[in-house]
């Protein structure tokens, strides 16, 4: 059974060191096929002729975490199908250009256990762009849910921060609620943004990971919740996103309807969560835009 010595990693509350700064390139392709991808449909996101053409706020999401000082030794690398998104926190401070070159630079900042045979890992990201100015920050955890097999992480003692914060809805109507249907090929189509994971796509893979059948990416929901919620209460103008946080509760799987329902706390700021049915998929989230 492999050892998980993540106190070792990051001792008291500091974070752990930035990496250095890794350089991603992309083209308006890129832009076009990630929007289709998290299901838009607004001209704007997918149409580059489009006279208010611009990416979409949470196309920078799939770089969370790139480039972070990892020491495998005591964070284990699980395969693909064991390691799956929790929590996503995304904040656009400037526009992403059209296209062209950005820096991300990362680290960790907490390692801790939940659960049996379970790693919890949180790392915080920026995305500048060529002149320097921070565009995008991020926080992201992931499960590490083995080694080798489900479960197969040890016990350990945990260490930093952790940016997870508990956050529960209103007990009425929703001020908002959006259904978003997912394709039966949604998973197939935002995969070419960048995340091969196996477990959104291979059967196999999917029951290896602890699934009857392929899961759609958690940041494909994350995209969808953010669409739908941009268009609902900011007119889908990505001039007024702000923030956006959420914790992944369960999985949604290809044909499923997402009912994305908010409730406003002001002018700016939306409390929400998403089901599939009874069943809650997203929650601890709020969304946050411009007056």
């Amino acid at each position: 059974m492999a050892t998980y010595r993540a106190a070792e990693a990051l001792p008291g509350d500091e974070p752990g060191p930035w990496g250095e700064p890794v350089s991603i390139r992309y083209d308006r392709r890129d832009v076009l096929l990630y929007a289709v991808g998290v299901g838009c449909r607004d001209l704007r996101f997918v149409y580059e002729g489009h006279e208010a053409f611009a990416v979409f706020p949470t196309f920078a999401i799939r770089w969370g975490g790139a480039g972070a000082p990892l020491d495998r030794d005591l964070v284990p690398s699980s395969p693909g199908p064991l390691n799956i998104d929790a929590e996503r926190h995304l904040e656009l401070v400037k526009p992403l250009p059209l296209e062209g070159a950005v820096t991300v630079r990362s680290r960790v900042i907490g390692i801790h256990p939940r659960g049996k045979g379970n790693g919890f890992v949180e790392f915080e990201s920026e995305v500048r762009d060529e002149a320097g100015d921070v565009c995008v920050y991020m926080v992201n955890g992931s499960f590490r849910r083995g080694v080798r097999e489900l479960g197969d992480i040890e016990p350990f003692q945990g260490a930093g921060n952790t940016f997870s914060q508990k956050i529960t809805v209103p007990e009425r109507q929703p001020d908002a609620e959006v259904a978003v249907p997912i394709a039966d090929n949604q998973a197939h189509i935002y995969r070419l943004s960048g995340d091969y994971n196996p477990l959104h796509i291979d059967p196999a893979a999917a029951r290896f990971g602890g699934f009857d059948v392929p899961i759609l990416h958690g940041l494909c929901t994350f995209g969808h919740c953010a669409n739908a919620l941009l268009g609902a209460l900011a007119q889908g103008d990505p001039a007024r996103f702000s923030k956006i946080k959420v914790r992944f509760s369960a999985p949604v799987f290809l044909g499923d309807e997402l009912r994305v329902r908010a409730w406003r706390e002001s002018d700016r700021r939306a409390l929400f969560e998403a089901r599939v049915g009874d069943r809650v998929v997203v929650s601890n989230a709020f969304f946050e835009w411009a007056a």
